[in-house]
């Protein structure tokens, strides 16, 4: 890296190759947008990075920011970072309750900027309050928002949540590749469902045929039925079991993290106690 810039406050670092032109465009203690020129399409991109303050009532400057920027944005803008605020109350777990008023003025400002989420693979959530068992708390509070010229430019673009490491945040990884081939998810049966009452009837339900022709394509649509129906039941039931398994995952690898530098705080402490003893022998 040849090249770096953090904004007012220390609080926000970029890093640039020394091939990659840029202009710093606004700087801020919330918010570091610059103007890059994209060689190998030769165009310009809008890039803002954000460390959103944990006050709503502070965070009001920086979506008054985001409303300036895209005022007359007409150039490819993605805005990305810790917004310090959820989206919905999905995007936390555990904790004290979220309603809407908390992050109405978040949901408003993405809109009106015709700014939308890229999504994401991984963990649902990308803070973790560092507290383990029943005081353990997960929000989703960092994100890529980019606007339709970004998305038009860059289509098979993606946006991963890593695994959290040494900060009490996920790193967010942005990459765009080759187009992949379209794959069809895999149905997935669950054979606790049949442990339920009304899994029974939904089967019946939907395997029953009220139409006639080829056996062959009768057994298809019914079993392109009853998975459809089975898929809708168990979120309806269960919810989404595989959100709620990747926040697990989440769990377990904390409390991984926990008891690594639990034991090698233990070790310190065994390696002093032996070093002391070692001392005491050496003076006699």
């Amino acid at each position: 890296m040849e090249a770096s810039i953090s904004n007012v406050n220390g609080k926000i670092w970029l890093f640039f190759d020394a091939v990659v032109e840029w202009d710093l465009l606004m700087d801020n203690e919330q918010q570091l947008t610059i103007r890059i020129y994209h060689q190998d399409i030769g165009k310009h991109i809008m890039m803002t990075f954000m460390y959103a303050k944990c006050s709503s009532l502070e965070r009001l400057e920086l979506w008054d920011n985001i409303y300036y920027l895209a005022s007359d944005m007409k150039l490819p803008w993605f805005v990305r970072g810790d917004f310090n605020v959820i989206l919905d109350e999905e995007e936390k777990i555990r904790g004290l309750p979220v309603y809407p008023p908390k992050y109405e003025d978040f949901a408003f400002c993405i809109n009106s900027c015709e700014l939308f989420d890229l999504g994401y693979k991984g963990s649902p959530f990308t803070w973790w309050n560092g507290r383990p068992n029943e005081e353990c708390i997960f929000k989703r509070l960092d994100r890529i928002l980019v606007n339709l010229p970004f998305q038009n430019l860059f289509p098979d673009i993606e946006m991963e949540h890593l695994i959290k490491t040494s900060s009490d945040h996920a790193p967010l990884l942005m990459s765009s590749g080759e187009k992949p081939m379209k794959i069809v998810k895999p149905f997935k049966f669950l054979n606790f469902w049949t442990n339920h009452e009304t899994f029974m009837e939904v089967v019946r339900q939907n395997w029953m045929a009220d139409f006639i022709g080829d056996p062959f394509l009768m057994l298809k649509q019914k079993l392109k039925r009853v998975k459809t129906a089975l898929s809708k039941w168990n979120k309806l039931i269960f919810g989404d079991i595989f959100k709620q398994l990747a926040i697990r995952e989440d769990v377990v690898r904390i409390k991984e993290m926990l008891f690594e530098e639990e034991l090698t705080v233990e070790n310190k402490i065994v390696l002093q106690q032996a070093q002391a003893e070692l001392k005491k022998i050496l003076e006699h």
